[in-house]
């Protein structure tokens, strides 16, 4: 009797174990074909009973109880004023609070180490004078700036930008201190929050004649980070954003290993905010599959399991890029394609999904609001825009602005959730071992009783 109790425990428990936390296929997946769908549902039991990420789900960091809708901008290519204004406008109308915007080392300290002037064109001017306006136009929107500081200005680098790239780090690391300082001093009091650097493990982003490196980014970041702090000890320095990639060479890096690496050089002590990109790339923003070489939106889970395991449980992930791309068909879909439809869903979505479920993630800057101009039709990237460059709304734009301005406060996932996901590996465990030992022993010839 004990034999057939056990077996019906166990299987109960791989019921358990293996029932999903949601009421449909798409929430499961984020796919809406059925065929993706039930793929998509073998995948998910697959990550499901794997060892879960730790989230420390009730520490709630501080800096992640802020407005999340952000986005990114390019104000600084806008040459018009009047385009800056408007779109600084739509943004504010369609609910962003937040944009991150880079203020590009080489187009402010343009000619040599502490020179601001910009004398590429007559009449000589102030090279911070674009910079001044895109902050006043903030602040007339009621908008907050995230800071990009990076691309660092051929003056800073021996080698030739042939050899290096436009955007490989300087030869020392003090003159991007100094210049981050100087960013702070200008704007203190005007922007709180300072990004250092964007995807430094990967996309040539760590220039092209040298491996990307943790260590040398650490230096990096520690030395801006404490230039910051000596200006505005009330600013928020945010690490660069990783690329989500699974690789590993002198170009890429998996962030993951580049996070853990940034910790052992002692990175902990250089950022308040931790950055993430957010692509959902394939699937929708709702897909649970959760697997670290598996780049789908809620990949920044991994992120947070490296920070809570190195005793950063109190410092949130604020998402740096999040879309989706609607590239033509017959163009190159490198970083996935949506419809148009689809991809205005899913941004709604992803904003709901992270209020909900991710107590450690703040700001989430939708890539991206638009270009200056429409040559760059013929790349991928473009198509993530949300206005054309002639402020023509794409579908995204309008979703969001009808439900970001208004948006209610998200049903939390109950707490329980989280300690399932934690739990269902020790569940299926033993229950199918149990199952399986059965079924072998059911399968085995018996001798028949003489």
């Amino acid at each position: 009797m004990w034999k057939k109790s056990l077996l019906v425990l166990s299987g109960l428990l791989l019921v358990v174990a293996l029932w999903p936390s949601v009421g449909s296929l798409y929430e499961l997946t984020g796919e809406d074909a059925l065929l993706a769908q039930l793929r998509g549902v073998v995948h998910w039991w697959n990550t499901a009973v794997r060892p879960q990420p730790q989230l420390a789900p009730d520490t709630i960091p501080k800096l992640a109880d802020v407005v999340p809708y952000g986005v990114n901008t390019f104000l600084e290519q806008e040459a018009e004023i009047a385009k800056r204004e408007t779109s600084l406008q739509l943004a504010s109308q369609a609910g962003f609070r937040f944009i991150r915007q880079e203020f590009v080392w080489e187009d402010i300290e343009i000619h040599g180490k502490g020179d601001f002037e910009d004398r590429r064109h007559e009449p000589f001017r102030s090279a911070w004078e674009k910079y001044d306006n895109i902050v006043d136009l903030a602040e007339v929107n009621e908008i907050e700036i995230i800071a990009r500081l990076s691309n660092p200005p051929t003056w800073s680098r021996a080698l030739p930008v042939e050899t290096t790239g436009t955007l490989a780090p300087p030869d020392n690391y003090d003159d991007f201190g100094d210049f981050a300082a100087a960013v702070a001093e200008r704007y203190n009091g005007r922007i709180r929050y300072f990004q250092l650097w964007n995807e430094p493990n990967g996309n040539g982003e760590w220039g092209n004649h040298q491996p990307v490196s943790p260590e040398q980014y650490t230096e990096l970041l520690c030395i801006a980070y404490q230039r910051i702090k000596a200006v505005n000890p009330d600013a928020v320095v945010l690490a660069g954003a990783l690329t989500p990639t699974v690789a590993i060479n002198d170009g890429n890096l998996n962030d993951l290993i580049f996070l853990e690496r940034m910790y052992a050089a002692g990175a902990g002590e250089c950022f308040d905010v931790m950055s993430a990109q957010g692509y959902g790339l394939w699937s929708g923003a709702l897909d649970q599959r959760l697997k670290p070489n598996v780049i789908n939106y809620p990949h920044n889970l991994y992120l947070r399991d490296v920070m809570v395991r190195h005793g950063d449980a109190d410092k949130p992930i604020w998402i740096s890029e999040m879309g989706w791309n609607v590239v033509p068909e017959g163009m190159e879909a490198r970083f996935g394609r949506v419809t148009p439809e689809q991809q205005a869903r899913f941004a709604v979505e992803a904003y709901e999904r992270a209020q909900a479920e991710w107590p450690w993630v703040g700001v989430i800057n939708t890539w991206f609001l638009k270009r200056k101009d429409d040559t760059e039709l013929d790349q991928s990237f473009y198509y993530f825009r949300l206005l054309d460059a002639d402020f023509t709304p794409q579908p995204v734009y309008e979703a969001l602005a009808d439900t970001l301005p208004q948006a209610a406060e998200p049903e939390l996932q109950p707490g329980w959730v989280y300690g399932w996901m934690g739990l269902r590996p020790y569940l299926f465990l033993p229950a199918f071992a149990i199952l399986f030992f059965a079924l072998l022993r059911w399968l085995t010839p018996h001798e028949p009783e003489s």
